[in-house]
């Protein structure tokens, strides 16, 4: 082999093993930091009327409440979403009848940092008579309600605490 061939298959595999290594880097830095939680996504769902950012159209809801009790809360039903446990513990979301997405997506309604949670984890949303639902929407490490895992969209008690990783959050009053 010559002497030229050898010296260019040395720097070929240099670049190909420095190219391995930023790339290790990247991901154990993603691991180590996680997803950059942006507290926008957390008071979109606080803050009605506010305006779209630039550029990006307003999101209409995924969950049109309409019939029998639309437009109007239950006696006694939930008026936020309060998070218990978890790195947002203390932040509050009204309920105003929109759907609320749960993960780690950065255009979830609550922007999850945590590991056990899927960037689309789940969502609460009002059905027609008020109530709210809760549902898993195919996550690898489940939702619970009360400790129990969910198999389907399940009416949730006021009080009753929905844990999607080390976040438990409730619906009050």
């Amino acid at each position: 082999m010559s002497e030229l061939t050898l010296t260019v298959m040395r720097l070929g595999f240099l670049a190909v093993l420095w190219l391995f290594v930023i790339v290790a880097v990247q991901v154990i830095r993603s691991d180590l930091f996680g997803t950059r939680v942006t507290q926008r996504a957390a008071r979109r769902g606080a803050e009605p009327g506010r305006a779209a950012p630039a550029g990006r159209p307003p999101q209409p809801p995924r969950q049109q409440t309409g019939g029998r009790g639309a437009g109007r809360q239950r006696r006694g039903a939930p008026t936020k979403l309060v998070v218990t446990e978890g790195t947002l513990t203390g932040t509050t979301v009204a309920l105003q009848g929109q759907t609320i997405s749960l993960g780690r997506a950065h255009d979830s309604t609550i922007v999850l940092d945590d590991d056990y949670a899927s960037s689309r984890h789940a969502r609460i949303y009002p059905d027609r008579d008020g109530q709210w639902i809760v549902e898993d929407l195919g996550s690898t490490n489940g939702t619970y309600l009360d400790r129990n895992r969910l198999t389907a969209p399940t009416p949730i008690p006021p009080g009753a605490p929905i844990r999607i990783g080390k976040t438990v959050i409730e619906l009050r009053k």
